[in-house]
């Protein structure tokens, strides 16, 4: 049953990708894989807390690497975070950057699906918009990005909150095991403990930008399908501007 509903978001992405598909019908598509991604994610919860088995404790070392290298890092955090997972930014050595990430198995897949479609849309919609002839490119671009991600990100907190609230409303008091607020909150705590293990010591960090493309982005951010799907082939060249 939840791989069939993973199934059907990665064919409403698909869709919502072709060349042929209207903005409307994208639209509708993005809303309906979103809503389905934030499902699955519950489903696969509420499973986990009856059967622990099926869903455990996990975590993932991402590198990402140059260019955008730090504009990366933080649309997967934001998207981590808003899929109930903790990020720890890492130093690394080489350039690019590191990001561990920490969350149960069923989160952590979902936040690499949704990760890895939206780097390849991100780039998509950046090579389509027509740089400003004043100021600086570079920075221009980089705001751009951070506003596309900033706008993804809330779309994808939102469906969670929205998938959380349509599972408490459908409970009722006859429904056996815990409810869906109870189990997601046991295990932000037990993600929690996971990370505060690994990594004692941390401090907050702020992405900041220079450019004035940020609006932007965060409109087109807006519009990007957040379904998911694993597009790897084209992931690693895919913001090479």
């Amino acid at each position: 049953m939840q791989t069939d509903l993973l199934d059907r978001v990665r064919k409403l992405l698909a869709k919502a990708e072709d060349d042929g598909c209207t903005p409307e019908e994208a639209e509708a598509l993005t809303a309906k894989a979103a809503e389905l991604m934030a499902r699955y994610g519950i489903d696969r919860a509420l499973l986990g807390a009856l059967r622990p088995e099926t869903d455990r404790p996990a975590d993932r070392v991402f590198d990402l690497d140059n260019p955008w290298a730090a504009v990366k890092a933080n649309l997967l955090a934001g998207l981590a975070t808003a899929l109930r997972c903790q990020c720890i930014l890492l130093t690394r050595r080489a350039p690019g950057s590191r990001v561990h990430v920490f969350g149960y198995l069923s989160d952590l897949e979902r936040a690499d699906i949704l990760f890895t479609s939206l780097l390849v849309q991100m780039a998509r919609a950046l090579a389509l918009q027509p740089i400003p002839a004043r100021g600086g490119a570079k920075a221009w671009r980089r705001s751009w990005m951070l506003g596309f991600s900033s706008a993804v990100v809330a779309r994808v907190r939102a469906a969670e909150e929205a998938a959380v609230a349509a599972a408490s409303a459908s409970s009722g008091p006859a429904d056996s095991g815990p409810s869906a607020a109870l189990v997601l909150a046991d295990r932000a705590v037990t993600v929690r403990r996971q990370a505060e293990q690994a990594y004692p010591r941390t401090r907050k960090t702020r992405v900041t930008y220079t450019g004035n493309g940020y609006a932007d982005g965060y409109r087109e951010g807006q519009k990007a399908d957040i379904g998911g799907a694993k597009i790897r082939s084209r992931s690693a060249g895919a913001l090479a501007r």
